[in-house]
């Protein structure tokens, strides 16, 4: 819970991509054969100390984030570029610089803690990396750079994604279900050519690389004159060509449709470039979009990689372009570069070139006449160590003071699966609508140029009503929005299901469990991108309100999954690394941690988390008892909560153990027996035991749902004695102790300590005749957070910290408490906006500045629909 990759929605670039606008002798091409054109002189602008010209006044939009948008020189707006989003100038760079959190970042005290665990880590990641030649689900030691480039994924939900950077890049991809590359491949660009009278005027990549192959090409755009927007699933990029009087503005689509459970699926993605004449003159224009065979790496080596036009005719409506086709196992894939064809378009190709050689051949057929030559059949297969790329044009005329839009898609056909351990053949979701052939690349191409406009209409019905509403502050429209990009850019999938491969011995009870899972497939997301276990529960806990409120089928669907996988057991002893103690990997009926690492077999090896033995955390069974009636009230499927009502008595007998004293409150174990899995709690916690009468009131509510009276009595009693005990031994009259314990950290003031209560409210319970924690002290602890773990920490600007002192000074017993964790403020501030505090909003607003204006954001499952929940059930 406590890993933030500050490497979404971008910030700067590493020292060795940093791009100036440094004045230079202009670049003047001068091809001695080329038809049709005439030196193409193409100046370089200049750097901002050079007489660069003033911003005219109010050309900056008033929701635009502050010092992201301060280097844009540009007036141009953009066409149709929504007001709300998350905005920044291509030219920007941050000059805060950080560094993904290393051992060198833990305290001597807390190394010496835990340096049994240390050498037990590297014992393990040596013989994970070195001997079985696999990659550690958490890597300490490798971790990714943190580069703060990325902007919003291509790609539906399940089928992989495909990151472009703000400035254009396509810098991270998730091809391979759960792993990720982060590279940048400098052959995937947009190029515009301009033409005036039969001649080429202006030709220049769109990017502000200089890299070092492809030298034929004119690189280095600059940066002042060219901003971006992200309004996850679609995003703009506005370039203002210095001299040339046209603007053009890219739009990026992802079919990302709450509640849809078909194009929600598609690898696909859409770019839609509206093209502005500002002048006089008409214009022909083109854009060619270059895409590389692969990435360039280990996994293109082998060679065999070949390219094919092809044209696709359907309804009425064409498209043509390029399949890329790279059949390197386990899991082959084609990836389709395509345009729609139109009254007003001509779309020409280049089937191969090599992107690594200077490019003169495509760079030279381009500015001939702007267009590519168009050959026919397909490429060579590639040899070994060799790469191949190929693109697509689209061009048209432009009048002068006129408009054109040049359409193009980028889809990619993996339809059948291996995790890394090579075991089942899974396939995607999409292909219960393309098939599983491998073939449906055309075909998915046409459907995304021809159904954009339908999904775009359907986005803005969907974000219009928070989007028009007054009350609500511009940062929070963006972050509403853009902080989604995880449920499908989370190493996500989605599979298929076979009735078949179902146990039937444990679904037996469970009547709707074979019907959910059939229709609406298996659903999975990891903690973090360099936390690889799919769906930790003790994680989803906090992230899961964006799914039922949007997906509330993938809910129930994962919530099966996790019920099936507790009522299994796999024996099988591993060492834990924490206490270095031997022990089961699963016990049967106890929630697992997660449903595995996609460098194993997910699903049928579950719990790749081993740092702990979580048979014996507290949280875990307590959270499923609380979603369930969540997504119970939520939905008001019936059918469900039946299903699941003895999975919860299972779990909840299973927990009564941990009730030692028989006082109705379970007590901590004395070591990180929760998802703080680094800060010890001991006896009866705030935490821990919130969640526990949380969790005990449910049930209370489920057994009337379910008619069994006696249970609802039993599970009534305990509530009441714990109520009293949780009083007694943890309320000090400001907030509840953090544990019952002798130790300095008892009296600290943890930021989470009303989860319960919290969890309690979402589901319509926690007041009147269902109170569970007195209001009173509810507000009051709500009060002393805000004050002290608030605003007393970092000068109130990064949200609240887990852990605080009562003097007001963070508590650094463990590396956890001294943390801020987004998923835990996003459900303080909606605990708070339940309780008709004043203080909910402004928690957000500083987390969401630490997350979106400074290279703070994040790549893990934390979103902020717990707060939009609580924003909707509250008086407005």
């Amino acid at each position: 819970m406590g890993t933030q990759d500050p490497g979404n929605m971008g910030t700067g670039v590493p020292a060795s991509e940093q791009i100036s606008c440094a004045k230079e002798d202009p670049q003047v091409y001068c091809p001695e054969e080329t038809g049709g054109t005439k030196d193409v002189q193409v100046t370089d602008c200049k750097s901002p100390e050079d007489n660069r010209p003033q911003k005219e006044t109010g050309c900056c939009n008033p929701e635009d984030s502050g010092q992201l948008m301060a280097s844009y020189e540009g007036k141009a707006m953009g066409y149709q570029v929504p007001p709300f989003g998350w905005r920044i100038c291509l030219a920007h760079e941050f000059t805060e610089k950080r560094k993904p959190f290393q051992a060198n970042n833990v305290s001597l005290r807390n190394m010496i803690k835990h340096i049994g665990m240390g050498l037990r880590y590297l014992q393990w990641w040596y013989r994970k990396t070195q001997v079985e030649k696999k990659t550690p689900f958490i890597d300490m030691i490798n971790s990714v750079p943190l580069r703060q480039i990325y902007g919003c994924p291509l790609g539906g939900i399940g089928g992989g994604t495909i990151t472009r950077g703000w400035r254009g890049q396509f810098c991270r991809w998730q091809l391979n279900p759960g792993m990720y590359q982060h590279r940048t491949v400098i052959a995937d660009q947009f190029t515009v050519c301009l033409r005036r009278e039969g001649q080429t005027v202006y030709q220049q990549v769109l990017s502000l690389e200089r890299p070092s192959v492809l030298r034929s090409w004119n690189w280095g755009l600059c940066g002042y004159f060219a901003f971006y927007h992200a309004l996850y699933p679609r995003a703009w990029t506005v370039y203002q060509l210095p001299g040339q009087n046209v603007t053009l503005t890219c739009r990026q689509i992802t079919p990302i449709l709450p509640h849809d459970y078909q194009d929600s699926s598609l690898p696909v993605g859409v770019f839609v470039w509206d093209v502005e004449n500002e002048g006089d003159e008409a214009l022909d224009v083109s854009i060619m979009f270059s895409m590389r065979n692969g990435l360039g790496g280990g996994d293109d080596a082998p060679g065999g990689l070949w390219n094919e036009p092809f044209c696709l005719e359907h309804g009425g409506e064409t498209v043509q372009g390029l399949l890329l086709h790279h059949p390197t196992l386990p899991n082959p894939y084609t990836m389709a570069v395509a345009a729609r064809v139109t009254a007003d378009t001509t779309v020409t190709h280049i089937t191969a070139f090599d992107p690594d050689s200077t490019g003169q051949q495509v760079w030279q057929d381009l500015l001939q006449d702007g267009q590519l030559d168009s050959p026919a059949g397909q490429s060579t297969p590639t040899q070994k160590g060799v790469g191949i790329a190929g693109a697509v044009c689209v061009s048209s005329k432009l009048e002068p003071r006129g408009q054109c839009r040049l359409e193009f898609s980028l889809a990619w056909d993996m339809p059948r699966i291996l995790f890394g351990a090579k075991g089942q053949v899974h396939y995607r979701r999409y292909t219960r609508f393309f098939g599983q052939d491998g073939d449906a690349a055309p075909a998915l191409s046409h459907y995304a140029l021809c159904r954009y406009t339908e999904w775009e209409e359907r986005i803005s019905a969907w974000q219009s009503p928070v989007l028009d509403d007054r009350s609500l502050p511009a940062w929070y429209k963006s972050a509403l929005f853009n902080e989604l990009y995880f449920l499908a850019d989370g190493g996500t999938v989605w599979l298929e299901v076979r009735e078949d491969s179902l146990p039937e011995e444990l679904g037996r009870n469970m009547c709707h469990l074979c019907p959910t899972l059939r229709d609406y497939g298996r659903f999975g997301y990891l903690e973090g991108q360099e936390y690889r276990m799919y769906n930790t529960y003790d994680v989803h806990f906090y992230a899961s309100f964006a799914l039922i409120m949007l997906w509330p089928k993938l809910e129930l669907s994962l919530q099966y999954d996790m019920a099936l996988a507790t009522l299994r057991e796999d024996l099988t002893r591993r060492r834990y690394l924490m206490s270095g103690v031997m022990a089961p990997v699963k016990r049967r009926n106890v929630i697992p941690h997660d449903i595995g690492d996609p460098d194993d077999e997910p699903w049928l090896r579950v719990n790749a988390y081993l740092i702990h033995d979580t048979a014996d955390w507290k949280d875990l069974n307590l959270k499923f008892v609380l979603q369930v009636y969540r997504d119970y009230y939520l939905t008001g499927d019936q059918n469900f909560l039946k299903d699941m009502w003895p999975v919860c008595l299972a779990v909840m007998e299973s927990e009564m153990k941990f009730d030692k004293d028989h006082d109705g409150l379970i007590e901590n174990g004395g070591y990180a027996d929760q998802t703080y899995d680094g800060w010890v709690t001991t006896g009866p916690s705030a935490y821990c035991g919130g969640l526990w009468l949380a969790a005990v009131a449910v049930m209370v509510q489920m057994a009337a749902l379910c008619g069994a009276q006696d249970i609802q009595d039993k599970f009534s009693s305990i509530l009441h004695r714990g109520q009293e005990a949780y009083e007694r031994l943890l309320w000090n009259g400001r907030y509840y102790n953090y544990d019952s314990s002798s130790q300095p950290q008892s009296r600290s003031v943890m930021s989470d300590q009303c989860a319960g209560q919290w969890f309690l409210k979402a589901c319509g319970l926690g007041e009147g005749e269902t109170e569970v924690f007195p209001t009173p002290h509810v507000v009051r602890a709500l009060q002393t957070i805000f004050e002290l773990n608030v605003q007393a920490f970092a000068g109130g600007a990064m949200g609240a910290v887990n852990g605080m002192q009562p003097h007001g000074v963070p508590d650094k017993s463990s590396v956890q408490s001294d943390e801020v964790w987004v998923g835990v403020v996003y459900g303080l501030a909606a605990t708070m906006i339940q309780e008709l505090l004043p203080s909910g909003l402004p928690v957000v607003t500083v987390i969401s500045s630490t997350c979106w204006e400074l290279p703070e954001g994040k790549d893990s499952t934390a979103s902020i629909y717990p707060v939009e929940m609580a924003i909707q059930r509250v008086p407005s």
